[in-house]
């Protein structure tokens, strides 16, 4: 592959591991700690993820547990969890926290599968656009450096690469939908 596509290969990779990680957040009606990597707890006058605040577990399917390692911030990342948008009532028992996750209605499932594909359509276009800047860039060394066949080479390389990072994309929101529609 060109060196010129690589920076261009890059950007598209990080729009598909930003779409991962929004997809991480979404629930399917199993508890994952990804849900919590946004949410930041005040530690001391620092927001801080609470992964970094205490132990979380999964010890059931439905449930997480976060277990502080300093009882003071019992109060602190309840509130962190309440003032969220997951959504989720947390359970405070003195010594940790439980976040118990129902049962997805047929209602919600459909609702979390528009997201997911809105998400995935929002992903395609950056991709798109990165493929643009792409074309708009190798137009620009036409006037000086390059020939007009070196650059048509170029954007043809671009668009393989556009279409397999839109093909990824589709592949990664089918199986977000699988996981939300799967009971």
């Amino acid at each position: 592959m060109d060196e010129r596509i690589t920076p261009y290969e890059t950007k598209m990779q990080k729009s598909l591991d930003n779409l991962e990680s929004e997809y991480a957040g979404i629930r399917a009606g199993r508890a994952n700690p990804h849900i919590l990597d946004k949410i930041k707890v005040d530690y001391y006058g620092t927001p801080t993820p609470i992964q970094q605040v205490g132990n979380v577990a999964v010890p059931e399917a439905r449930i997480i547990t976060i277990t502080p390692w300093e009882k003071t911030m019992l109060k602190e990342i309840e509130k962190a969890i309440q003032t969220s948008d997951i959504g989720i009532n947390p359970g405070n028992d003195g010594s940790s926290i439980r976040l118990v996750f129902p049962e997805l209605t047929e209602e919600r499932r459909k609702e979390l599968v528009k997201d997911v594909k809105k998400k995935a359509e929002e992903c395609k276009v950056a991709v798109r656009n990165i493929r643009r800047d792409g074309n708009d860039a190798f137009k620009k060394l036409a006037k000086s450096e390059i020939s007009e066949d070196e650059i048509k080479d170029l954007q043809d390389e671009l668009q393989k690469v556009t279409d397999k990072y839109i093909k990824k994309v589709d592949e990664s929101a089918a199986a977000k939908e699988k996981e939300i529609i799967t009971i």
